[in-house]
């Protein structure tokens, strides 16, 4: 119960983060819930088409590239997109634009905390679990929070957009998958041996640091524009005239 509860600790405590800081107009609880569902189940997916393109991991650096971008990335961020466009987008709840990022870190921490749980309970039993738990708690589903806040971005702009609606959704899914694939592809690199020696190994891990770091930052700042846009928006909703 422990491990279940390190590995899911990260992706809750972020989907709490991110509804308190919706405070133009909180959306209903069950849509959220029902939201980090859809993504948890978007993961069973996501190993089937993992496992099915795995060959594509040749171990040399275009097979690991292929892979992390082509299989990982779109596997994993494709299917959180389906969640939130066939589900959370169509609710009437989602009527300003910082919904789209709301929306999209429930679907994404939905993923993040079942995927969470697994790898920390497979590590559990090589006497592992804490120590994987606490590396994934600070990297990886922060990681997968800042993919959903670029995803989430374009897809509310995408939601009170005149024109260019799936122009902006498609924006958004590249963005989730180039920078899940970036992250991903540094990390695939030094655990499968293309680079040997030990420098070499440590500046891939660096790398796949480096490419979560201007996530988060490019993350951190469409969430601040988001929140002015959605300012904006309800401040035009309650001048109007026909209020």
């Amino acid at each position: 119960m422990q491990y279940i509860a390190l590995g899911a600790a990260p992706g809750i405590a972020i989907c709490l983060f991110i509804f308190y800081k919706d405070i133009y107009n909180r959306e209903p609880k069950f849509n959220l819930v029902l939201s980090f569902i859809l993504g948890a189940l978007s993961v069973v997916t996501a190993i089937i088409f993992e496992t099915f393109f795995a060959a594509t991991n040749d171990g040399t650096v275009m097979g690991v590239a292929l892979y992390t971008f082509f299989v990982v990335g779109f596997s994993e961020e494709g299917g959180k997109f389906l969640g939130l466009r066939l589900y959370s987008y169509s609710r009437k709840s989602f009527d300003d634009p910082f919904d789209g990022i709301v929306y999209s870190v429930m679907v994404s921490m939905g993923f993040a905390t079942l995927e969470n749980v697994l790898y920390v309970l497979k590590y559990a039993q090589l006497g592992q679990g804490w120590q994987i738990g606490i590396q994934r708690m600070f990297l990886s589903v922060p990681a997968h929070a800042s993919f959903a806040v670029i995803m989430g971005y374009f897809v509310g702009k995408a939601k009170f957009a005149k024109t260019n609606k799936t122009l902006l959704m498609i924006i958004g899914l590249v963005g989730a998958i180039f920078f899940h694939g970036a992250f991903d592809f540094f990390l695939f690199v030094g655990q499968t041996g293309v680079v040997s020696t030990e420098t070499g190994g440590a500046l891939l891990v660096g790398g796949a640091i480096v490419s979560f770091i201007v996530a988060l930052v490019l993350s951190r700042k469409l969430i601040k524009a988001q929140r002015l846009d959605s300012k904006a928006y309800f401040d035009t909703q309650n001048n109007s005239p026909n209020v």
